[in-house]
């Protein structure tokens, strides 16, 4: 059974799929349902995940997806899409968005009926909605059918009538359109009736306009929710028509009107900024620091700054936003630098962000919940300044270390190793340690070359037995005189344990470790956020 109205044929780049699709006996080997899972997970069916790439999504990528299809398992994989979805498990949201795009085509009936239930738990915001509009008319391309048959209308209509009103009026003035559709067109498309009177006002605003509004509520007995909603969108079209700076930010302080909401002129005021840093989200705030400061915005010894430090290391702010150590490390490498990515923003770093910043990365381990496994840490790593991770200003030493004190202050169970040469060397990280003592301790063999194995056979002899093997490199290449799916077969049979291996390359171009249909066996090339969460999905058993 193949995507209604598809034309592209789908090869899959893993090779031949197995023809066990449930994995039988054997837990480690390969099969469609594992590599539907990658490819939900980081958009590739293959064994490397490479940090901050986001590849062209086709059904030439997506030949497990099609594979599960045409078995008639489509049902299943709706499942896995929504469980991706609401447990959080996806590094990049697209994938899942195109695989039930393609879902929602097949014309096997009870396949498409659950892909445009999941619809609305999967396009949780109007970018998403949009991007599987884009997908399904891309799915479509060539045929002379189109792609808003009954099924679809109905979907979109229920994704604008069964939002909370107040949240889809935010929702779309933040995100008015994407990939070349609007919500003028999916109203229009789609037919949307609305439910409610408060959707109803939504929809004439988006597809009529402000002026329209105003003369349809004018003289009307509207109820308080109505009223909520017609203040909250007289606001947005007040600031879009200011050009006061003082009016603007006593709007976005009153109402909290978000950046997107703002004009391009409004974001060249440093008043306007200060307003926008007072609830903004916490990522959010990291991410434009150092620009804050180039600006002047953030000015040492201002109550401005003291506000912004003050958020910045605040617990339960951190908790909220669920911010990650190494999300925090990125901020202040970052920010220390004094530049931005391209050289052209300068700033001197202010010595109040960074120790904000500094406090908050040891704060933030109360936001990693242990996954319940036993882990191994090897690093082999340089100290060489020029050694850093690809799109960062994280040198590789310091990347290293930041994991591996996330792993063991998380993780009961978890052994840190360096290694280099054909010496293991084992390590102690305590809870007390800052990172700079951490990142001391784990460099002080002198790096050599890589031999990805030399910590398994570690294991292995020393009777340690492992679920998880993360090995830190920042050789661009490296080498296994031994095979490591013999040696971690080798592992596995004195273990017991279903153990897996993740070669983490910091300064890799998408080296795998072994051509091989061991499910256990993962590359990691470069490395983000994103490396963590993969990370964490394979000691799960989630891909």
């Amino acid at each position: 059974m193949e995507p209604s109205g598809s034309t592209l044929t789908a090869t899959s780049s893993s090779g031949n799929h197995t023809l066990n699709s449930t994995g039988g006996d054997c837990p480690w080997e390969l099969n469609d349902k594992v590599r539907l899972r990658r490819f939900l997970c980081y958009g590739s069916e293959g064994d490397i995940y490479t940090a901050r790439e986001e590849c062209r999504l086709s059904m030439e990528n997506a030949g497990a997806l099609l594979s599960l299809l045409q078995e008639h398992r489509g049902c299943e994989v709706v499942e896995e899409i929504r469980k991706f979805a609401r447990d959080g498990r996806a590094v990049r949201v697209n994938p899942s968005i195109f695989a039930l795009a393609v879902c929602s085509q097949l014309s096997e009936e009870n396949t498409k009926r659950m892909a445009f239930k999941a619809l609305k738990e999967v396009c949780q915001d109007p970018a998403h909605l949009f991007s599987l509009i884009q997908y399904k008319k891309e799915l479509k391309e060539g045929m002379k059918s189109g792609i808003w048959g009954r099924a679809l209308r109905r979907a979109v209509s229920d994704w604008y009538n069964e939002q909370d009103a107040m949240s889809l009026a935010l929702a779309v003035t933040k995100c008015k359109q994407r990939e070349g559709w609007s919500h003028q067109d999916l109203l229009r498309l789609s037919h949307t009736k609305p439910a409610y009177e408060t959707i109803a006002l939504i929809s004439k605003y988006l597809t009529k306009g402000w002026k329209e509004v105003q003369v349809a509520y004018a003289d009307k007995d509207n109820s308080e929710e109505v009223v909520k909603v017609l203040s909250y969108l007289e606001v947005v079209e007040k600031v879009k028509h200011s050009s006061d700076e003082v009016e603007v930010t006593h709007l976005i302080e009153e109402h909290r009107l978000e950046r997107e909401q703002l004009l391009t002129d409004h974001l060249k005021s440093k008043q306007v900024w200060r307003a926008l840093l007072k609830e903004m989200p916490l990522a959010s705030m990291l991410r434009i620091l150092g620009k804050m400061t180039a600006d002047k915005v953030l000015e040492p010894g201002s109550s401005d700054m003291a506000a912004v430090c003050d958020r910045i290391h605040n617990e339960m702010e951190l908790k909220k936003a669920k911010i990650h150590p190494y999300n925090i490390l990125l901020a202040s490498e970052n920010y220390k630098r004094g530049q931005g990515s391209r050289g052209k923003t300068k700033w001197e770093p202010d010595i109040s962000i960074l120790k904000a910043l500094d406090s908050a990365f040891y704060k933030c381990f109360m936001n990693v919940e242990p996954v319940g496994k036993r882990f191994a840490v090897a690093v082999d790593v340089s100290t060489s300044l020029s050694s850093v991770v690809p799109g960062t200003s994280v040198s590789t030493a310091v990347a290293a270390a930041a994991v591996t004190m996330v792993i063991a202050r998380t993780e009961a169970d978890t052994q840190v190793l360096a290694y280099s040469e054909g010496v293991v060397v084992p390590c102690t990280i305590s809870p007390e340690m800052s990172l700079a003592q951490t990142t001391a301790e784990l460099v002080k063999i002198p790096s050599g070359s890589t031999e990805c194995t030399l910590p398994v056979t570690w294991a292995t002899e020393n009777g340690k037995a492992v679920d998880v093997f993360i090995i830190f490199t920042n050789n661009p290449c490296w080498t296994c005189s031994a095979s490591p799916v013999e040696t971690l077969r080798k592992h596995r049979e004195k273990s017991g344990a279903f153990s897996k291996l993740v070669m983490c390359g910091l300064t890799s171009i998408g080296h795998a470790i072994a051509d091989t249909e061991d499910r256990g066996l993962l590359s990691i090339s470069g490395f983000d956020l994103g490396a963590l969460d993969v990370i964490r999905n394979l000691a799960q058993d989630l891909i």
